[in-house]
């Protein structure tokens, strides 16, 4: 698939490569060039399985493709997905990011197997703060707060026996605490639209939340 900035056309040709091999070297630059995309295409995928009716609505990540390639073209050669000069650059991008950094805490090839054998369960919680990520991720904030409002009350009933751990306990306090905030955001979201406090809100609320669920999974319980 094809990502085409056209709001930024260059004037010349030598402009474009010079911007290609800068772009190139520079791994921040391709990171939002990546990112930027894959907004794109996600918005994209939303819009076509809304339109379509269609539950299964797909997410991409830059980070799961076999091959990503930044270049230019004429009007004609993008819209083919094609260029007049392109440049591979590795899809994995934020190598020590937090998130990939989460992942590889979580083992999540040995929670797979505990999980398929029925030694571990997944908790309805998990499901709800995952979609609200995937919202968050892709700046549907409405659908995030909607999601996340569920979660969270499903987590605070779930995880009342997590860890005996003073992190989780603290944590799962202040979420308890600040329980309104994500009701308050719902209700917004319904509503029509979502402050900026409201935002930050939500933001903050579910990054607490997948701190929860990262320490229970690390630590058991």
């Amino acid at each position: 698939m094809t990502s085409i900035q056209a709001h930024s056309p260059f004037a010349a040709e030598a402009e474009a490569r010079a911007w290609l091999e800068r772009s190139a070297a520079d791994e921040e630059a391709v990171d939002a060039l990546l990112a930027e995309a894959v907004a794109l295409l996600n918005r994209a995928l939303h819009a076509n399985a809304v339109a379509a009716a269609d539950p299964a609505l797909p997410t991409l990540g830059a980070e799961r493709a076999l091959a990503a390639r930044i270049g230019f073209g004429s009007g004609e050669e993008v819209a083919e997905s094609a260029f007049a000069a392109a440049l591979e650059v590795d899809p994995g991008v934020d190598r020590g990011s937090r998130r990939r950094r989460r992942d590889e805490e979580l083992r999540p090839q040995e929670r797979l197997a505990a999980t398929l054998a029925g030694r571990e369960r997944i908790d309805v919680c998990e499901t709800l703060l995952l979609r609200a990520r995937a919202d968050l991720d892709a700046d549907r904030e409405r659908e995030a707060a909607l999601q996340l409002d569920a979660g969270l009350a499903a987590l605070l009933t779930e995880l009342q026996s997590g860890p005996q751990d003073p992190g989780h306990e603290n944590d799962m306090a202040a979420l308890a605490e600040r329980r309104s905030e994500a009701a308050d955001a719902a209700a917004a979201a319904v509503a029509g639209q979502l402050t900026a406090a409201q935002f930050h809100a939500v933001r903050d609320l579910l990054e607490l939340s997948e701190r929860i669920l990262r320490r229970r999974r690390i630590l058991g319980g």
